[in-house]
Order: structure tokens, then sequence, then C-alpha cells
């Protein structure tokens, strides 16, 4: 139940602090489980810099910039505490539907993702920030 969301936190800290995101601009990272604990450890991750001088290179800006330009989906986390948490690291855009089927269903993931977007915003969450990252595909 825990090491879902730990291993993709895991997943995003390697990425950026590895330097990988900063040498691959041109892939778009896609994150489940809403990024994981790391909305809860952004604090920690722009520390990092300032605590451990092998990390001296990664400033707020550094981090932020890396941790914003990444997309996450709404696996698992489409309920108000930690969609607060993700709209709060990054912009709608960078925000994909994502159900986890079998252990919830897109029914009510969707009902949780409704909860806390409305508008663009939700159309965007539910079908149009997808169709952007992966425009091949909007015939579906």
């Amino acid at each position: 139940m825990i090491e879902y969301g730990t291993d993709t936190t895991r997943a995003i800290a390697s990425i950026l602090f590895s330097g990988t995101s900063r040498r691959c601009k041109d892939i778009r990272f896609v994150f489940a489980h809403g990024g994981g604990t790391a909305p809860y450890l952004v604090e920690r991750f722009n520390r990092a810099g300032a605590s451990n001088k092998s990390l001296s290179e990664f400033s707020y800006d550094v981090v932020m910039s890396e941790l914003r330009r990444y997309h996450y989906d709404t696996a698992i986390v489409a309920n108000p505490i930690p969609m607060a948490a993700l709209a709060k690291l990054v912009p709608v855009s960078q925000i994909l539907f994502g159900s986890d089927y079998p252990f919830r269903t897109p029914a009510s993931t969707a009902k949780g993702i409704g909860d806390y977007f409305v508008g663009d915003e939700l159309s965007a969450v539910e079908r149009g920030n997808a169709m952007r990252l992966l425009p091949r595909l909007t015939w579906l």
C-alpha cells in the first residue's frame, strides 16, 4: 500500500538528482500516483543541494523547474487532499487522468477528479492534456 507511491517518488528523485531529466529535455516524463509522495517531500527535494555538496547544482529553481515540467497522473490520488498538493506543485496542464484499475475504477476516479476540478480544467485533466501530450492519438 505504501510502496507504490514511495517507489514513484524514488524514480522521480533518481531522474531529477542524477541529472537525467536536465540532460534529456526532449523526454516528457509521466509519473503515476500523482508523483507518489513527491508533492509532500518537495521541501526536502529543494533543500537537497544545501545539505549535500554533491547536489549543490540543484537549487530551488532547478528542482522546481524540473518537477513542474513532469506530468503526473491521478491514479489513486483523485480526492481533494492529494489533488490540492499536486495542483500546488504543477499547473493543471501537467495532470493526466489515471485510474489505477482494478484498484480503483475509472468511474470512481472520474468522480474524484470532478470533485476537485471543474469546467476547462476538468476537461483538460480528463482528456485534453493527454491528447496534447500524445497528439497522434486524438482520433480516440
